[in-house]
């Protein structure tokens, strides 16, 4: 029988094993199956919208924070980091594409070898050559291949492929993480300056009715104690001052190092009033997630690795095809090394292997893949309700914040009136020290707390956002 008729016979028996062998996958709908709606939803969010799809230039449209956040993405080393792994990623990903291709490589050999005078070569070589040693040149191409008939090979390059995209889905990860910092950091450093303006005006507040104070008691129309009072009120709304700069240096700093940058002051030219809140904040359905959400996606990549590496460890415990090939120049002479067609030599060999007592390893790797799937699909799961979790969390936060900034809003006007008042009545001798330096104390509470109020509601804005995979665009 010739060789290719060997090789053929061995091709038609590794199909029909192969016919009778196929490698299981858990449809992802399966894996972690997803609600039509969230259970909790605001007014302005509908079903057929998704803020996510938004580019994040189009979602931050202050100019200052725009470029804070393109700063960010450019410089920050995390954001860089990333994008050398998703480098050395793609060179496994070129190795894996030739997997199914066989490999070439070509030697060049020289052999002396002098045996035994009372060997049997020994004898034989003295005998039909009259020479005590012999030598052998060899020149030649070496081929190997093996058939992937399970798909073995295709599922490795399949899991290359995957690995791939899975860095740039963590690039996005990051992607999405560094631009809500960002944005939250910028919101957090415009309240601060709100309320060091309002502390500063409470102060100046604080000071005329002290002044007022002490010339009621040099006109015996006042205590000492009301001077004291008045002293101490003003004392307690400038100690709030070094702790909002600390706090506001602190801030700059952390927005620097998020840019990429040495710590430094942050130019802003907007005002936390200037800024309004979203009022359209589709979030589509919980379905989106999988596709939009980099850490879900993430995730769902990991789970077809799993199944990829079930289909390899079954691939594994089913016979091998390899075909063997080399041919060159052959002899025992240096001189006709290279004589043609003399010298010329060629061998092919096909094989079929079929594992039979690996000590339990094959069954054990497959034991384990199928392991690590049920690991990833609970992982899977976990990620998909994680995210349904955040994006619930994010729209109860904007509706009831919402109807606090209503709130403290109607109460702040209604304090800003009763300092008017209570200085009117003051001065004319109708109130006492006390009811002002309560109605400065409440108005300054209520000031300070609508500023953190409407920073609660940028951030939470901002949260809904990325929670629902925006940012990488």
């Amino acid at each position: 029988m010739t060789n290719h008729k060997i090789i053929l016979g061995i091709f038609i028996v590794a199909a029909l094993l192969a016919a009778s062998c196929k490698t299981g996958k858990l449809p992802l709908s399966e894996a972690a199956p997803v609600e039509n709606a969230y259970f909790r939803k605001i007014k302005t969010t509908s079903d057929t919208g998704n803020i996510a799809d938004l580019e994040w230039r189009q979602y931050f449209r202050d100019t200052t924070l725009q470029n804070l956040i393109a700063k960010g993405i450019a410089n920050n080393y995390d954001m860089q980091l990333a994008l050398k792994k998703i480098a050395a990623s793609h060179a496994t990903l070129n190795q894996a594409k030739l997997l199914q291709l066989p490999t070439l490589s070509f030697g060049v050999t020289s052999q002396s070898s002098t045996p035994s005078k009372n060997s049997l070569n020994g004898i034989s070589l003295s005998s039909f050559l009259g020479q005590k040693h012999i030598e052998d040149y060899n020149a030649a191409f070496n081929l190997g291949w093996e058939a992937d008939i399970w798909g073995k090979l295709r599922l490795r390059k399949d899991v290359a492929l995957t690995e791939y995209l899975q860095m740039y889905e963590a690039q996005k990860v990051i992607q999405t993480q560094i631009v809500a910092s960002i944005a939250e950091g910028y919101y957090n450093l415009l309240m601060l300056d709100a309320q060091m303006k309002i502390t500063q005006s409470n102060l100046a507040l604080s000071d005329t009715t002290l002044n007022i104070t002490k010339l009621q008691w040099t006109a015996g129309l006042a205590t000492n104690l009301a001077v004291q009072q008045a002293t101490a009120q003003k004392q307690s709304v400038a100690v709030l001052i070094p702790k909002l700069k600390q706090d506001i240096a602190l801030q700059e700093n952390a927005l620097s190092i998020l840019i990429g940058e040495m710590p430094k002051n942050i130019l802003r030219n907007r005002q936390l009033a200037d800024i309004s809140i979203p009022t359209s904040l589709d979030a589509g359905v919980p379905a989106d997630l999988v596709s939009r959400r980099p850490d879900v996606r993430n995730q769902e990549l990991n789970l077809r690795i799993a199944n990829a590496q079930i289909g390899i460890a079954q691939a594994e415990m089913y016979p091998s095809l390899t075909i063997s090939a080399n041919g060159g120049l052959n002899s025992f002479k240096a001189s006709n090394w290279f004589e043609m067609p003399a010298s010329l030599f060629g061998n092919i060999l096909g094989g079929l292997t079929q594992p039979l007592f690996q000590r339990g390893t094959l069954a054990t790797n497959l034991k384990l893949a199928k392991n690590q799937r049920e690991q990833n699909v609970l992982k899977f799961r976990q990620t998909v309700l994680n995210a349904v979790g955040e994006v619930s969390d994010a729209l109860v936060q904007i509706d009831q914040l919402k109807n606090q900034f209503a709130s403290e809003t109607e109460q702040v006007k209604t304090l800003q009136s009763a300092i008017h008042n209570a200085q009117l009545l003051f001065r004319s001798g109708l109130a006492n020290y006390l009811e002002v330096i309560t109605a400065q104390g409440d108005a300054l509470q209520a000031e300070l707390n609508l500023s953190s109020i409407k920073r609660q509601q940028l951030s939470a804005s901002v949260t809904l956002y990325r929670s629902l995979g925006g940012g990488w665009k």
